[in-house]
């Protein structure tokens, strides 16, 4: 069942791999952005899990489960600038049904001037985006869950807004036993009903990954692995202004670059690898490193700890409280928290 249901999901990514996007070449990207604080800790990428967390079904639906009946979350990030990102998220489990989840995302890009060709202020205006999520999933044995998630996403900048519709589809399998989880997700495979201006409409940042996680059997350690845009091999980027030199100015020899090194760059633009470390019952450490997000975002002469981030996870009696710091430029670091609880814990029996 599970190398069907993967062949599927390889045939129906291949389908769309035309629409296949890189950064600032679709439409709502804000859903790219990892808004749990596990998530962001963990360098933006959580498919490989599936426990009583309810902020995972954001990325996979099928990562929903039983665990997860009457648990609310509210994250929050203190991104880039004055930009801040809000996070709501429910789910309740029915037995003879299946799992369903709701999660309402604000993007909030703050308050602009507004101003005529002179310079002469007219006043101020707002930029948002939303998109409200309705997840469902099932399970097809103990092993393997089926989801999707129903997005429906708005956004308006000034006088110009935009609608649409998006989908995302997963599959994971967790072997108790072996103690590892494995999962399959596109997202994002949607219609933008309306455009910002009226003319053509704009594409969505459809992308296809997979996650790998696994827990060692006789320590509180779990490793991450994700493949992201298994459509797209190629993921670098030439700035056209900013070409590289293909010349060397000393020699005027020809810079021949190894097709090993080539290849290899490639590859680890599409992996990002994640540790978490249970310490203790109620507290845990995070860690993350994505390579893509580093070969983009640092500057040629510093690093730094782009592509870095790290966080923890404590409860705190019927709360539990995470945060998660990360690294995107020299310039610009975000801020996660994430609180969540589970209702049924108030109420007596």
């Amino acid at each position: 069942m599970l190398k069907k249901l993967a062949y599927i999901f390889i045939i129906t990514a291949s389908s769309f791999s035309a629409f296949s996007q890189t950064g600032g070449q679709a439409v709502y990207s804000f859903l790219n952005v990892p808004v749990p604080s596990r998530t962001a800790a963990l360098g933006g990428n959580t498919l490989g899990l599936k426990d009583d967390d309810i902020s995972l079904f954001n990325q996979n639906p099928a990562a929903l489960n039983k665990a997860m009946n009457n648990q609310m979350a509210l994250s929050y990030i203190n991104y880039i600038s004055d930009i801040n990102f809000y996070h709501l998220a429910y789910a309740k489990s029915f037995d003879s049904i299946g799992y369903f989840g709701v999660s309402l995302q604000n993007t909030n890009y703050g308050k602009f001037k507004e101003t005529d060709e002179y310079g002469v202020e007219l006043g101020t205006f707002r930029a948002n985006d939303y998109n409200l999520n309705i997840a469902y999933a099932r399970d097809l044995d103990s092993s393997l869950t089926w989801g999707i998630n129903l997005k429906t996403i708005y956004s308006k900048y000034y006088n110009n807004s935009s609608f649409a519709n998006a989908l995302d589809a997963g599959i994971t399998y967790k072997n108790k036993k072996h103690n590892f989880v494995i999962s399959l997700v596109a997202n994002n495979l949607g219609y933008q009903w309306k455009t910002y201006s009226g003319n053509t409409k704009e594409k969505l940042p459809f992308y296809f990954n997979a996650g790998l996680s696994k827990k060692l059997a006789k320590a509180p350690i779990r490793f991450l692995i994700n493949y992201e845009n298994i459509n797209r091999w190629d993921l670098t980027y030439s700035d056209p202004a900013n070409p590289e030199p293909t010349v060397d100015p000393f020699t005027n020899e020809p810079i021949k670059k190894s097709k090993f090194r080539t290849g290899g760059d490639k590859l680890l633009r599409h992996l990002v690898f994640a540790t978490e470390i249970n310490v203790g019952k109620n507290f845990n450490l995070r860690v993350g490193y994505n390579y893509r997000r580093r070969k983009e975002m640092q500057l040629p002469d510093k690093g730094g700890l782009v592509g870095i981030s790290f966080g923890f996870g404590v409860k705190v009696s019927k709360f539990n409280f995470s945060y998660a710091f990360s690294k995107y430029h020299a310039g610009g670091n975000a801020n996660h928290i994430t609180l969540s609880t589970n209702l049924s814990s108030f109420v007596k029996n």
